[in-house]
């Protein structure tokens, strides 16, 4: 997002949708959670930094604390054959534009024979598992602005080709008796999401010590927010939800608010694509005040685990070694996204700066890791069993439900991890 102060009108609306990726995670839609920037430890070091991930407390449940570091060399655990076990054309409906948070979906994506529909916003070709064939095909469907910004569970309701979709543990929650689903595989360990700050404006480290009248300003129905509320980190008067994803608020306050961000975009972008900015952010990360959701976890249709079982014993360890393996390698599909958004997506910038800077950020941060043990995409039942607390108080109207009813270990292999 690069653009002196005299064009900053002209890309308002790019910068909005680069930013609405790392935007709401509001109670009826996961679409914007997962582009949003990652976040800052609460010691709430100078973003560019990178902090140290929170490794956790708990172990996850069902998983070998003993699992083995599959991706530490960069090797992929091998092809394996999906025809006949899974839908001849696997379908992946992403909850926004093409970015590095998709990593492990476009590492799956044959790079010597693919295409670009640039009609319907898809990336398909040979799904591919270690540079292998795996017999069936691959799409890759963007989201947002792509489908009118519903969020990914309602697009999957209304098309049954969709075979997977991503979705946030709050928005999972929130829609089990309308859209019912089960999480299978989580990419991400931390949800990317931040309260960012200027930190010549306020010398603290963590959210709660803003002052007491500093608006935080946030996509509107964000649930988070809720959260912090409820917490006592802010009040509710400083939350203004009238965000719409530009930097323009932010840079003419001169760094007097606070503003919502993903840790894997915004500290890059307002550094180094936003002239008028220049400068670092400081933040924390929304996961490092309790809100511990996973966000943009890879789900099915609850009703369709028998059918699909075959097919996700085979395919959810595929895509925890495509994780692994665009983590540690990450070039190629890196340049894939950034074509996928040119071709597809004209009116939104998304640069080969952000895109390593995202990759990396994600690692640095903890947002893509082990978690508490030492496999990549599992869920943490004893972490998630305290943000159901959260969520019963946030959606008293649905429920009672356990993570148990909306996600799965089953089909993960505790061997791989980074």
């Amino acid at each position: 997002m690069k653009n002196p102060f005299a064009r900053l009108l002209a890309l308002l609306f790019t910068l909005a949708l680069v930013a609405a990726a790392c935007g709401s995670d509001s109670a009826g839609s996961d679409a914007a959670d997962a582009g949003d920037s990652g976040g800052e430890s609460d010691e709430g070091s100078d973003s560019d930094e990178g902090t140290d991930s929170d490794e956790g407390d708990e172990a996850s449940d069902g998983d070998s604390d003993e699992g083995s570091d599959a991706g530490d060399d960069g090797e992929s655990a091998g092809s394996a054959d999906l025809s006949g076990v899974c839908p001849a054309n696997v379908v992946f409906q992403l909850d926004w534009n093409p970015e590095s948070e998709h990593g492990a979906l476009y590492e799956l994506v044959g790079k010597e024979n693919y295409t670009l529909d640039s009609n319907n916003f898809v990336v398909s070709g040979d799904l591919v598992a270690g540079g292998e064939n795996t017999g069936v095909t691959i799409e890759v469907r963007s989201g947002g602005p792509a489908v009118g910004f519903q969020p990914p569970v309602a697009v999957a309701y209304a098309d049954n080709d969709i075979t997977m979709f991503y979705i946030n543990s709050d928005a999972a929650y929130n829609n089990a008796e309308e859209f019912p689903s089960l999480s299978v595989v989580a990419p991400l360990d931390k949800n990317p999401q931040i309260i960012m700050w200027d930190p010549e404006t306020y010398d603290v480290d963590t959210i709660a010590d803003l002052p007491d009248d500093t608006i935080l300003r946030i996509f509107g129905g964000a649930t988070y927010a809720e959260h912090l509320i409820s917490a006592g980190i802010v009040q509710e008067s400083q939350i203004d939800e009238s965000y719409d994803g530009t930097p323009a608020i932010f840079v003419s306050e001169g760094g007097a608010i606070a503003q919502q961000g993903f840790a894997s975009a915004e500290p890059y972008i307002y550094k180094n694509e936003v002239e008028e900015w220049g400068k670092d952010v400081r933040y924390q990360l929304i996961h490092d005040t309790g809100w511990e959701i996973y966000a943009a976890a890879l789900a099915i249709r609850a009703a369709e685990k028998d059918d699909l079982s075959p097919c996700l014993e085979v395919l959810v360890p595929i895509i925890q070694q495509a994780q692994v393996d665009y983590i540690n390698d990450p070039d190629a599909t890196n340049a894939l996204i950034v074509e996928a958004v040119e071709a597809n997506h004209p009116g939104w910038l998304y640069s080969e700066g952000v895109a390593e800077f995202s990759r990396q950020a994600q690692l640095d941060n903890g947002l893509v890791g082990n978690g508490s043990n030492d496999t990549l995409g599992d869920f943490d039942f004893d972490r998630m069993e305290k943000v159901y607390e959260i969520l019963g108080g946030v959606f008293p109207d649905v429920g009672p439900l356990t993570p148990e009813d909306l996600m799965t270990n089953e089909f993960i292999d505790p061997s791989i991890g980074l």
